[in-house]
């Protein structure tokens, strides 16, 4: 399975209401530098199929280069899932109710 299709794949395992990190995306799919994954997913064929709104960078931090809308329509779609985002950051942020290990 090609790095592309593995990240695909574990986009749709991110539950809606819940985030997870390109370090983390990273690591499940094998892949060693997190900026790979920033890639892979900007050139998601299909958003409502493959999540990506649902990936942040591990400080919390909400990244600029959102492909679908840019960083204020990924806060947007985060708030529709009950997430919390507060000066462009993920509050909470950390292994609990609202971060998925996938």
């Amino acid at each position: 399975m090609k790095n592309q299709e593995k990240v695909f794949e574990l986009l749709t395992l991110i539950p809606r209401g819940k985030v997870t990190t390109y370090k983390i995306l990273a690591q499940k799919a094998g892949i060693k530098n997190p900026r790979l994954i920033g890639a892979i997913i900007h050139k998601n064929p299909d958003p409502q199929k493959y999540p990506c709104h649902r990936v942040i960078r591990s400080d919390g931090t909400i990244a600029v280069g959102y492909a679908f809308g840019g960083k204020e329509k990924q806060i947007e779609l985060l708030k529709k899932e009950g997430i919390v985002v507060e000066n462009g950051r993920v509050r909470q942020l950390g292994i609990g109710p609202r971060t998925t290990t996938l």
